[in-house]
């Protein structure tokens, strides 16, 4: 990971028109190629940072520094080049007659040319596995909703590609493709990745890094490995572990498997068991 982040943003404090503070005194930071995950329940402040994040709000005292650059109110479209947001609702996204339409809108905004925009298009339709690019996007399924609106900005080539809650109200299948999508852009794209969620066996999955959000505060930040094996700190941002950690915290007090380990992947914990299965018998679980 490089030593300079590609992002940081030092919030001392955001307030919306109506008075309500969305978040204070956060520092959050995005490295090249990382994917990281911004947990808490709702209201603790996932959505507020994200916005942050892209431009579409500024802190009302604080920074955003963008490759050493500060950004603010009138510079805010360099970072919306470089920071692109998936919303929630996908269909706030999606406005055009045709799928293709809708993908190319970004670039074409941008000032990109029409026929370069229509190949960015493709491209990343083509990397999402979208194939039906004349469909109209209000008769899509939430999954395919949601691949269209990640290609709408990966078509813009940013650097950072934030999502809110990616996978929510997916079904299982779609949930995978998003999150498989997710690993892609870091793994063949090198692009960073943001992800807001509460769902913590995600995060868990596919996080290089977690921040732990509270009522706009970040309560904690490291590695899954560390924070999501704290459970005072789970209980104080109201979290429940990822199922990974509560099956190996059982194994452990059942003695089936030793203490310090700390899976945080179903893989990492199959691993554990097999070397157990293999160099002694698993004892009697009751």
């Amino acid at each position: 990971m490089s030593s300079e982040p590609l992002l940081h943003l030092d919030c001392l404090s955001h307030t919306y028109s109506d008075g309500t503070v969305g978040i204070h005194d956060l520092c959050f930071k995005v490295f090249p190629k990382e994917i990281v995950g911004v947990c808490g329940p709702n209201g603790s402040g996932k959505s507020t940072l994200l916005e942050h994040l892209n431009g579409i709000l500024i802190p009302s005292e604080g920074e955003i520094m963008l490759a050493g650059e500060r950004i603010d109110k009138k510079n805010p479209k360099k970072l919306r080049r470089s920071v692109g947001l998936v919303f929630q609702d996908a269909d706030s996204q999606l406005f055009a007659p045709t799928v293709m339409d809708d993908v190319m809108f970004g670039p074409i905004n941008t000032g990109m040319p029409p026929a370069e925009a229509k190949k960015a298009a493709e491209w990343a339709l083509d990397l999402v596995g979208f194939a039906e690019k004349t469909k109209i996007p209000h008769y899509l399924s939430g999954g395919e909703k949601r691949l269209v609106a990640i290609a709408g900005v990966i078509a813009m080539k940013p650097k950072i590609v934030a999502v809110d809650e990616p996978t929510s109200d997916l079904d299982p299948v779609n949930a995978e493709k998003i999150e498989k999508l997710l690993l892609k852009l870091r793994d063949e794209l090198g692009l960073s990745v943001v992800i807001s969620t509460h769902d913590m066996d995600l995060a868990s999955r596919i996080s290089d890094r977690v921040y732990i959000l509270k009522k706009g505060v970040v309560l904690a930040e490291g590695s899954p490995k560390d924070l999501f094996y704290d459970e005072g700190l789970l209980q104080e941002a109201r979290l429940k572990p990822p199922e990974v950690v509560g099956i190996y915290k059982r194994l452990v007090k059942d003695r089936v498997l030793d203490d310090g380990s700390r899976p945080i992947t179903r893989d990492e914990l199959l691993s554990l068991i097999e070397n157990r299965v293999t160099n002694k018998k698993l004892p009697e679980v009751i």
